[in-house]
């Protein structure tokens, strides 16, 4: 049995800033601005003419209420009461009643560096270099021998908790008919400063080999159960997993504070096994792929669900009796905690 400390205050603990956080889907950021919060930081997205998204202090220097209710002006993002306006740099560009003799402020707001990839908005808001970390991507957004499904996750919690919900694969017994496996067991744990990665062995419902088998995502009556390697990894600030060689599931994270998490569920079946639609032209295929887009959004959204409730009467105890401790029989958990105080004491925060 791991005892875990909690002297350490893993549930009000903080994050490291030096990597790529996913603070947005690219469908969320169109012509208006975007307000989003990672960890404390109120920030606002907006595309400038080219589509290219920008990101700065969700404020206004000038009475500090928030730029992202006001809009986009020439590659400049308007203040609502005033119209004052900044540039992608943060400088401010126009303000419409300036007097001839006066002079533009000389405030400057905080950018951020931000990148759109598979599908997502990754912000960077540590203070080194971007530059030299890259951020952890999904190869199968765009590869046409995978169908993705995606859902967000609003998780009324710590961070730790939703995490330690990904890495455990025991709690299976929760999900019902929307479980994907059965029967897990812990074969193998290896860790480093960076990640967690524990390999399960499981029994799977489903096993995509024909075309027919698709069948098995929508009619649980034609699942069968057989066994299949799950492997969970905790690659920090983001999770990812596969079950056999049919499924690859990434969940990616925007802590918001210490008692909100916003996480997007992003999940992808494989085509690998149909060689025939291999052959098939590529813009074919690639309809294909668009067409059913989200065709697995339901069993996601039944998965979160189950999952938040549980999450949410663990913050919910915790700050009730915070001294109360945690008799954990997983020992993937115990690693996990270790990751997220050593990436904090990494940060030098």
């Amino acid at each position: 049995m791991v005892q875990l400390d909690h002297k350490q205050n893993i549930r009000i603990c903080g994050i490291n800033l030096n990597h790529w956080y996913v603070v947005a889907s690219s469908s969320e950021v169109k012509n208006e601005p975007v307000a989003i919060e990672l960890w404390y930081e109120k920030i606002v997205l907006f595309r400038d003419s080219q589509g290219i998204v920008k990101a700065l202090d969700d404020r206004c220097p000038h009475r500090q209420v928030k730029l992202s209710e006001g809009k986009i002006v020439e590659n400049n993002i308007e203040c609502a009461y005033h119209g004052w306006r900044f540039n992608e740099q943060g400088e401010c560009s126009f303000v419409p009643y300036l007097q001839e003799k006066q002079k533009l402020p000389n405030c400057k707001l905080k950018t951020y560096p931000v990148q759109e990839l598979d599908g997502f908005i990754w912000l960077f808001s540590g203070e080194e270099d971007s530059e030299n970390i890259k951020p952890m991507g999904l190869p199968e957004w765009d590869h046409l021998n995978y169908i993705g499904s995606m859902a967000t996750i609003d998780c009324p919690a710590h961070f730790s908790y939703l995490i330690e919900n990904l890495m455990d694969m025991y709690h299976g017994h929760l999900h019902d008919n929307y479980q994907a496996w059965a029967q897990a067991s812990l074969k193998e744990i290896s860790n480093d400063s960076q990640s967690v990665d524990v390999l399960y062995e499981a029994q799977s419902y489903y096993r995509i080999d024909k075309i027919w088998s698709i069948s098995q995502l929508f009619f649980p009556a034609l699942r069968k159960l057989h066994p299949e390697p799950l492997t969970v990894t905790y690659d920090y600030p983001h999770w990812r997993s596969t079950l056999g060689k049919d499924f690859k599931i990434y969940c990616l994270f925007c802590p918001i504070n210490e008692t909100e998490t916003k996480a997007y569920l992003v999940h992808f079946t494989s085509l690998q096994a149909f060689w025939r639609l291999h052959k098939l032209p590529v813009w074919f295929r690639r309809l294909i792929k668009n067409s059913v887009f989200g065709a697995a959004n339901g069993l996601l959204k039944g998965l979160i669900e189950q999952d938040i409730a549980m999450i949410k009467q663990e913050q919910e105890a915790f700050e009730t009796n915070s001294s109360r401790r945690n008799y954990e029989l997983n020992p993937a958990i115990a690693k996990v905690q270790e990751l997220i105080q050593t990436q904090l004491y990494k940060s030098g925060k």
